[in-house]
């Protein structure tokens, strides 16, 4: 679900973070190997009471995600934005988790959003139909 990318660069994470970054990249393994449906089941559930999360936020749990991960700082986009949602839930905030595709040329891709930006994302984003959306909770929104 991934097109080819240069690895992204690891920065410093504290000890504490990078041992709950690690957790959420282990958890996440397991997560994306359920089917589409379920684990946008699963992620709705683990948003919920979560608030919305700050670009800061995503982007350092993201960039946490991807300093422990070899598969995570390369072609594994699936795998990187589900624990990035995991880590930020971890931290009591929830970013947009979103999966899309292209056509021209056909790719899949999946990502983290906030306040409808791709967080950590090249442009090439713009280009993605979303077709899978677990969003932040909102105020105004009530859960049935």
């Amino acid at each position: 679900m991934s097109f080819p990318v240069v690895p992204e660069r690891r920065t410093h994470v504290p000890f504490a973070t990078r041992l709950l970054a690690r957790a959420a990249v282990t958890a996440a393994w397991f997560l994306i190997r359920l089917p589409p449906a379920r684990l946008r089941r699963v992620l709705s559930v683990v948003a919920r009471g979560a608030r919305p999360a700050t670009r800061a936020e995503a982007l350092r749990s993201r960039r946490a995600v991807v300093s422990v991960s070899s598969k995570c700082a390369g072609q594994g986009c699936l795998q990187r934005s589900v624990a990035t949602v995991l880590l930020c839930r971890a931290r009591g905030h929830w970013p947009d988790w979103c999966t899309g595709v292209r056509t021209q040329p056909f790719r899949a891709h999946a990502w983290v959003e906030v306040a409808g930006c791709p967080v950590g994302e090249g442009e090439d984003v713009q280009y993605f139909q979303t077709l899978m959306r677990v969003p932040a909770a909102t105020g105004d929104r009530r859960d049935s």
